[in-house]
């Protein structure tokens, strides 16, 4: 199975994820289904290129597929997406104002260059996805849990 960051990097995966989103209910009802043929609508893509993403989100556990007879329908899980959470929380929890007004790079956080390089691809990887603010919010209610 891929990386969760490998699976989510692709700006087209990352499309279907938002397009889910959109329709996510987390009842476990099938009304936040969508098929294939939707999400190629959506999407503009080819339906071979979609389903090649969707059969990486499946194996990534990020979506769940329904058959009915020849069609498939998808729905997004969220539960693999707080592995992404779980990372991103320290950066958000990090007093941005004093590594901006003179941290030494090598103290910045205790990561090292390479480490600062993959946070900041990751970093805009999320600022490009819609629902950004969804993980911001999510992330920063899980921090108040746990510091509370």
């Amino acid at each position: 199975m891929a990386d969760i960051f490998t699976v989510v990097a692709d700006s087209a995966r990352r499309d279907i994820l938002r397009i889910l989103l959109e329709r996510y209910i987390p009842s476990g009802e099938t009304r936040g289904e969508l098929s294939v043929s939707d999400i190629v609508g959506h999407l503009g893509l080819s339906q071979p290129t979609v389903s090649k993403h969707l059969k990486v989100l499946r194996e990534a556990g990020l979506v769940t597929v329904r058959e009915d007879g020849q069609h498939r329908f998808y729905r997004l899980e969220y539960a693999p997406l707080e592995e992404i959470e779980d990372w991103l929380i320290p950066f958000l929890s990090v007093d941005f104002d004093q590594a901006v007004k003179g941290a030494e790079p090598e103290t910045d956080a205790g990561l090292k260059d390479e480490q600062r390089a993959f946070a900041s691809a990751i970093g805009k990887a999320f600022a490009d996805a819609s629902q950004m603010s969804h993980v911001v919010k999510d992330a920063t209610a899980k921090k108040w849990r746990r510091n509370g």
